[in-house]
């Protein structure tokens, strides 16, 4: 896909392919990550911040599954208490979820997808189900998910959410070059302000201190 594409292209790439669900991971400047879900052609559309992205690699995790697996999808009960995380979770388990007699899917579970919400941002975890005890071993990838906006139409559309509280990755940089400026501001002006006040006593003298200080012949020193 084109830089200068429009988002609505996927919308045709998705039907020239006969896909109704789409994920759509969109890059800027080389360092901020977003990802788009979107129910092909009608909508909703969400838009994401990726933040935190921590790779199998990184991490050394020592979970695995195979190809083609389904996954189980768990939720964490505050997905139930706004409307927009509602939205947000019946997107998720029409996306990740693999339906039941899928031609490209195995006909077992092996793995568990974990999305819970924290300070508004939604965690994603990925584990094993380890057959010996039923246990869970991470195997990753874990990411976060910052939301922006969700869309009534298929990337695109009136906006039935915008979250108040997101902040741009760039309007975030820009503070803290902000603050750093500041800072170096308020050391030059410490030194302008040394250099422009008189050389002064740090404490005033007293008069008195030298009353007993007597006067050493040069025989006797």
């Amino acid at each position: 896909m084109d830089r200068k594409d429009k988002l609505f292209v996927l919308n045709e790439m998705c039907e020239m392919k006969n896909c109704n669900k789409c994920i759509y991971f969109e890059g800027k400047k080389k360092q901020d990550l977003y990802m788009w879900i979107s129910n092909v052609p009608r909508g909703p559309s969400a838009k994401f911040l990726v933040e935190n992205v921590h790779t199998m690699l990184e991490l050394k995790m020592t979970g695995n599954s195979l190809k083609g697996s389904r996954p189980i999808l768990s939720f964490d009960k505050a997905f139930d208490r706004a409307a927009h995380h509602t939205l947000l979770k019946e997107l998720f388990i029409q996306i990740f979820g693999t339906p039941a007699y899928h031609p490209k899917s195995q006909p077992f579970f092996d793995r568990v997808m974990s999305f819970s919400i924290a300070d508004g941002r939604i965690y994603i975890r990925n584990y094993q189900i380890v057959e010996d005890n039923a246990t869970l071993a991470e195997m990753g990838p874990r990411y976060v998910l910052n939301p922006i906006r969700i869309f009534e139409g298929s990337f695109g559309g009136p906006t039935l959410y915008q979250n108040p509280q997101y902040v741009s990755p760039n309007e975030h940089r820009r503070a803290i070059a902000r603050k750093i400026g500041q800072k170096y501001k308020g050391k030059l002006d410490q030194k302008m302000a040394r250099e422009l006040r008189p050389d002064l006593p740090s404490y005033p003298s007293d008069p008195l201190d030298d009353v007993f200080t007597t006067a050493q012949s040069e025989e006797a020193s």
